[in-house]
């Protein structure tokens, strides 16, 4: 299907505004890298999210999903097809009593911040996270400690055939920076269930795990958060460090100085620059400990 063509087709799904051609990725990702996607649609319900997703499929056009594009690499060629981002269009919040229903463009950060307005525990350390919260239950994402999986307790989502459907507790299927989630589901509200607390005990604990955040991670320069996930029994970016890497860079691209398992963008790294990065500091990690480090970044291309 041409691009004029599958235009028209989604603007029978999604309002005039809601469809952009040609987006630079670059723009929809902290990594501030990628070429253009054919089309870009930001849906604002439900109805419309199941709609392109259907569409798509039904047309066996390719699909991807994004959030925040806080932990995403895209290639430098862009992206075929449609891309479809749920952000602040499809970001609403609710608070009954000790539980939240958030949709899934909200920031994480957003209902971190809600959850300590209304005296909720359980969220401080999502904080200073810097995706949505769809992205972050579909990886379970986590940090100093706390994971998603301790306060997420049910979840609506797309399938890739475009049904609703609810999930409760174990189905969840949570483990380390995975979920029962695949390639085309797509994560519409969420229900995190907190414990009741102090107020300023909460804002303290978050203000606390900012600052190390600050100390800790180059948030000065774009990139994708942790490169690689946490090997079992060891740590990413030690074995980075002990492998003589810190600061090591090819183009623009660059282990960081500051955190050894932040890979960043000095300023004009392309997706190439990032991809052959990984894969040497893959390389010369397991050639120094014998560990295989698996990326934690999600690449489209």
């Amino acid at each position: 299907m041409k691009g004029t063509q599958m235009v028209s087709r989604l603007g029978e799904i999604l309002p005039p505004g809601a469809l952009i051609e040609q987006a630079p990725m670059k723009e929809h990702t902290s990594f501030r890298i990628g070429g253009p996607a054919d089309v870009l649609a930001l849906p604002a319900t439900e109805e419309q999210i199941a709609g392109v997703i259907r569409f798509t499929r039904e047309n066996d056009i390719p699909c991807h999903l994004i959030g925040n594009g806080s932990n995403l690499l895209v290639s430098d060629d862009g992206l075929r097809g449609v891309v479809v981002k749920i952000g602040k269009n499809f970001s609403q919040t609710r608070v009954d009593g000790n539980v939240i229903t958030a949709q899934a463009g909200v920031l994480l950060s957003r209902v971190a911040n809600l959850a300590a307005e209304h005296s909720l525990s359980g969220l401080e350390f999502a904080s200073g996270i810097p995706g949505t919260l769809g992205g972050a239950v579909v990886m379970n994402a986590g940090a100093y400690g706390g994971e998603m999986c301790q306060v997420v307790t049910s979840t609506r989502f797309v399938n890739r055939n475009g049904e609703i459907i609810e999930l409760h507790g174990d189905a969840h299927g949570f483990g380390y920076r995975k979920s029962v989630f695949g390639e085309g589901d797509v994560v519409l509200t969420s229900c995190l269930t907190l414990s009741e607390g102090e107020r300023d005990d909460i804002y303290a604990k978050m203000s606390e795990l900012n600052a190390a955040r600050r100390e800790k991670q180059p948030l000065e320069f774009p990139s994708a958060g942790s490169a690689f996930k946490r090997p079992e029994g060891a740590f990413a970016a030690k074995l980075i460090d002990d492998a003589g890497l810190r600061g090591f860079s090819v183009g623009d691209a660059a282990v960081s100085e500051k955190h050894c398992g932040f890979i960043v963008n000095l300023g004009n790294a392309s997706c190439e620059d990032v991809l052959r990065l990984m894969e040497q500091v893959k390389e010369r990690v397991y050639a120094y400990s014998g560990i295989m480090l698996e990326p934690e970044v999600r690449y489209l291309g």
